[in-house]
């Protein structure tokens, strides 16, 4: 795109760029880490910006400062009001107490416990409401305008989009020779206002990622206009969006040719690695960037930084995520077998496994299944492998040994 029809969309780069002077005293400037993993598969430089390590655990921040910093004296005495399943929540919350402003937040009812006692430590009022955060947006709507207070929408705002955007400008001045900035996204006020902060670079691509079940940006794209799904389905509450912003999407569809998704077992796979090879605590959706990277690392123009979003996560859904993580990268793996119900059968199983090198982590010893014959029993096992190979190799073992083995 020529750079004069740049300064007709929506959030333009001088629009960025006085976010960012705003931000100067408020924002963090985080640091990007490189990443020797996905640099060995990509053939080039592959980094992290990491927005997990904001002020409120995201870079929501950033944009809700700008939002509410704009406001009128009098609109911020009326307060705020917001929608997000959390990380939008801490951000405006944070936002809100740096300003003197009063703040509610609309959470759907099953927000993690951490992200609303997190919200209301920032000192805003938190109010569960509706199953997702399409419902809790339009109660927010609907409170704001019985009380008189400001939505601060969570990505559909010219001020939001240019808050967000000086991610993008950090990046230039961190990693200036960058040509792939690849970022997690949801309703787009992320990647809208990346786009926009590096549009005057044209060799620097932008590369969007969405989670599988809640991927509205391509099917909008080829419409031509935003469109929403039917339903999201996603471990990733973080761009859990099923529709894209019309500001995002103005900026988006002009600047972003490439929106990609990817799967549940990818979000898994990623946070594992961000967790166990970076020491970085990201949250699903905050990991989508880097999923993307290991589904096709090929696809990527190093150098190449991934944004990681956020790090506010529930840890016992992380505890759910890295079991989860581990499956999908080959080293947890569960099933059944079924043996003679004999004195020694299952120390024999087990001296297979032990052989094996394979880590027993659960095992339940089951005689009393209809299904089975008179004379057998069934054995669940959960094991920890090295990896895939050292899976392949512990089940070939078991197989050749006699056991029929079965999973799901």
């Amino acid at each position: 795109m020529p750079a004069a029809d740049h300064e007709r969309l929506p959030v333009t780069l001088a629009d960025v760029r006085a976010a960012a002077e705003m931000l100067a005293e408020i924002a963090r400037v985080t640091p990007v880490v490189g990443s020797r993993v996905l640099t060995a598969r990509c053939g080039g430089e592959v980094r992290f910006k990491c927005e997990n390590l904001q002020r409120g655990g995201s870079f929501k921040l950033r944009g809700a400062y700008v939002r509410i910093a704009r406001l009128s004296e009098e609109q911020r005495r009326a307060g705020v009001v917001a929608a997000s399943a959390g990380n939008h929540a801490q951000g405006v919350a944070l936002a809100a107490s740096l300003l003197g402003c009063s703040a509610t937040v609309v959470m759907p009812l099953g927000a993690p416990l951490p992200k609303i006692a997190a919200t209301e430590g920032y000192g805003a009022t938190v109010r569960l409401i509706g199953a997702d955060v399409e419902e809790a947006l339009v109660a927010a709507a609907a409170l704001a305008e019985e009380t008189g207070a400001v939505f601060i929408h969570p990505f559909d705002h010219v001020d939001v989009v240019a808050g967000q955007g000086t991610v993008g400008l950090e990046i230039l001045d961190q990693v200036p020779d960058v040509r792939t900035i690849v970022v997690p996204t949801g309703g787009g006020g992320l990647l809208a206002g990346i786009a926009a902060a590096v549009a005057h670079r044209p060799e620097v691509r932008v590369v969007g990622v969405q989670a599988a079940g809640a991927a509205a940006y391509p099917e909008s794209i080829a419409a031509g206009h935003p469109v929403a799904l039917d339903g999201v389905s996603t471990m990733a509450d973080g761009i859990a969006i099923g529709r894209p912003g019309a500001v995002p999407f103005a900026v988006v569809s002009a600047l972003v040719p490439d929106v990609r998704t990817v799967s549940e077992e990818s979000l898994s796979r990623a946070l594992l690695l961000c967790l166990e090879r970076a020491k970085l605590v990201v949250e699903p959706a905050g990991a989508a960037g880097v999923a993307a990277i290991l589904d096709d690392p090929q696809a990527f123009e190093p150098p190449v930084v991934a944004v990681l979003s956020g790090g506010n996560v529930d840890p016992l859904l992380m505890h759910r995520l890295l079991r989860h993580g581990l499956a999908a990268s080959g080293r947890f793996v569960a099933f059944r077998t079924r043996m003679t119900d004999r004195p020694g059968a299952l120390a024999a199983l087990l001296h297979e496994l032990a052989e094996a090198d394979a880590n027993v982590l659960e095992v339940e010893h089951l005689r009393t299944n209809p299904r089975l014959h008179v004379d057998e029993a069934e054995v669940y096992v959960q094991i920890e492998t090295r990896g895939g190979k050292h899976t392949d190799a512990v089940l070939a073992r078991l197989r050749s040994a006699g056991y029929p083995l079965i999973f799901g």
